[in-house]
């Protein structure tokens, strides 16, 4: 699979991003309310914090993590084993052609932005930064 299989030479297209929004607040509804029929996804808060969709609409990669970033790797399995029924629950008010296939990974956007937060707090860059100026 190539690198950027998810957005094209500039990026998503508006469609791509739209579609990938409704999917992400649909999804964020259904989890929040417990409509899927699974105690282990009732048990966890699940935050959907981005969906991404390939340039033609037929896989949706939704980037999740459950409360407290704890047991990630059984809310993706529980995700995974509850795709069918999220998928027509999502899709069910869409006006799509095709319903997306749907795939989770885990969201690591908080553990990045804390990265770069602890880099730019290093004297050194600190350093280099002031020095620019």
């Amino acid at each position: 699979m190539a690198k950027n299989s998810f957005q094209g030479k500039d990026g998503p297209s508006q469609r791509q991003l739209r579609v990938g929004e409704l999917i992400r607040r649909t999804m964020s509804e259904l989890l929040q309310r417990g409509e899927v029929h699974d105690p282990d996804l009732q048990r966890m808060s699940i935050t959907v914090g981005e969906v991404r969709m390939t340039p033609d609409l037929s896989i949706a990669t939704a980037f999740v993590l459950p409360l407290g970033g704890k047991d990630a790797d059984l809310a993706i399995e529980a995700l995974a084993r509850n795709k069918g029924e999220l998928r027509h629950l999502i899709t069910k008010g869409m006006k799509l052609k095709h319903a997306p296939d749907l795939r989770f990974r885990i969201d690591d956007m908080y553990d990045r932005m804390d990265a770069t937060r602890a880099m730019f707090e290093d004297e050194k860059v600190a350093r280099d930064i002031s020095s620019e100026d």
